[in-house]
């Protein structure tokens, strides 16, 4: 998962998109970058880390140019290495180019191995480079070639792309991912999600459709459809499980109306659950937690604190880092759980690792029970189009039984939200167009980069 972020028509581009990074911080936190168009080229500054340790310094106020695009990376192809960090820049027969995805394509090793043999030199190990190369061997305006490039790939993309004179955002046909379009003025903004729009005071226009395309030139935009229609979209649904921000909306809903909604449905199918107090996992968790304590009655009690000078777990590079960050992360408040039965709410369950660690953490400050529901069905299948899961063999719910998972976890009930139930709360009673491959193993693009199920991300 990454963040893209763009601003184009202010002489403060590159700060506005270094405020809009801020705001995307939760989806990248191995390296962030900007690049701005100047008369003729570029100026960048990229780096390894947080947004404030990358632009400590001020860098992005020394960015001249009226147009910038901004990238938040953790990564899902290509190791987390400087070489890789977004926005890449390339020298083309079009000129220079940058560009920052979001997504992952599913086809970019076929891709690859084609191009090498007809003499491309890579200079990064990620997926979004192929779209470069890919590019550079087309004709016409680059809007065209781009078009003509993006027609070879597979997978989940949310793009964008800067020359000297021009700033393209393309979301794939399924639309796997969010991009949002925002205006301050005459100003165009784009964005992963609303909550980097509503940083700096950007008014949203409304999500880019799946397979748009937005050309913004000078001052003028300009939109086109130039994809084969799919099916259906394929919305990934875990963006409004975990990873989106509680105050962004996404794919038409609220995110945080969503999550109290998966909480509310969570408590009507654990029906007749015994407990004293419902507790969230932070932070995901929360809203569902308080929609579960509304329909249930049970009341809703901060048991566990979060320290916010410690980062996302799930995005951690590896799982020994993970653990240590969710215990850094998460401290158990004694006062509300000694003696208590707790329903310990959380989004998901991935490896179990985390998960048990919170659980014995809560039994050491005095929980009598502990009940733990899920605003998701179990995963057990890798996401190909953009989320790091690990392999099919690491996932918990791919391997162990319910009952298995729930003695593993150590506590005493363990219940998923039903496919059905996420899917009509985060739809509203829509449960078309949403991808849950990760739920059901079935994919709505072909994965031929991952034929086997120990595929290596």
């Amino acid at each position: 998962m990454c963040g893209i972020f763009a601003v184009a028509g202010r002489p403060d581009a590159a700060e506005l998109t270094q405020l809009g990074l801020f705001a995307l911080q939760h989806r990248g936190q191995e390296s962030a970058g900007i690049v701005t168009a100047t008369d003729g080229g570029f100026q960048s500054h990229l780096g390894m880390g947080l947004v404030p340790e990358v632009f400590a310094g001020g860098e992005a106020a020394k960015l001249a140019g009226r147009v910038a695009i901004g990238h938040v990376r953790y990564a899902t192809t290509g190791a987390s290495q400087l070489k890789n960090a977004q926005p890449l820049i390339y020298k083309t027969g079009h000129g220079p180019i940058a560009i920052a995805h979001n997504g992952n394509l599913t086809n970019a090793n076929q891709l690859k191995k084609k191009l090498e043999s007809r003499g491309a030199i890579f200079q990064s190990s990620t997926d979004s480079e192929v779209i470069v190369h890919l590019l550079a061997r087309q004709e016409g305006p680059v809007e065209d070639a781009l078009i003509a490039s993006l027609r070879q790939v597979e997978g989940a993309y949310s793009l964008l792309l800067l020359t000297p004179d021009k700033m393209i955002a393309v979301r794939d046909p399924y639309g796997f991912r969010p991009l949002i379009m925002g205006r301050i003025g005459a100003t165009h903004v784009f964005a992963s999600e609303t909550s980097g729009l509503t940083l700096i005071g950007a008014e949203t226009v409304r999500e880019l459709e799946p397979g748009e395309m937005a050309i913004v030139e000078g001052p003028k935009l300009r939109t086109l459809k130039p994809f084969a229609p799919v099916p259906s979209p394929a919305r990934c649904v875990f963006e409004q499980v975990y990873f989106a921000r509680p105050d962004s909306v996404i794919f038409g809903r609220g995110v945080q109306a969503a999550r109290r909604d998966l909480g509310r449905a969570l408590a009507r199918e654990m029906e007749g659950v015994k407990a004293d107090v419902v507790v969230p996992v932070p932070d995901s968790g929360v809203s569902s937690a308080l929609g579960f304590a509304e329909v249930s009655g049970i009341p809703f009690e901060m048991g566990l604190v979060r320290s916010h000078y410690v980062s996302r777990t799930f995005i951690k590079p590896t799982q020994e880092l993970r653990e240590m960050a969710a215990m850094l992360k998460l401290a158990p408040v004694p006062e509300a759980l000694r003696g208590k039965r707790v329903l310990l709410i959380d989004d998901s369950i991935v490896r179990g690792t985390t998960s048990k660690k919170i659980c014995k953490s809560l039994r050491a400050a005095g929980a009598r029970e502990i009940h733990m529901g899920i605003t998701s069905p179990p995963i057990v299948s890798p996401c190909y189009y953009g989320i790091d899961t690990p392999r099919a063999s690491e996932l918990i719910a791919n391997v162990h039984a319910q009952d298995e998972i729930r003695k593993f976890l150590g506590v005493d009930t363990l219940h998923h939200l039903s496919l059905s139930g996420m899917l009509r709360a985060v739809g509203k009673g829509d449960e078309s167009g949403w991808c849950t491959a990760c739920f059901t193993r079935r994919y709505p693009t072909p994965i031929p980069d991952y034929q086997v199920a120990e595929a290596v991300k």
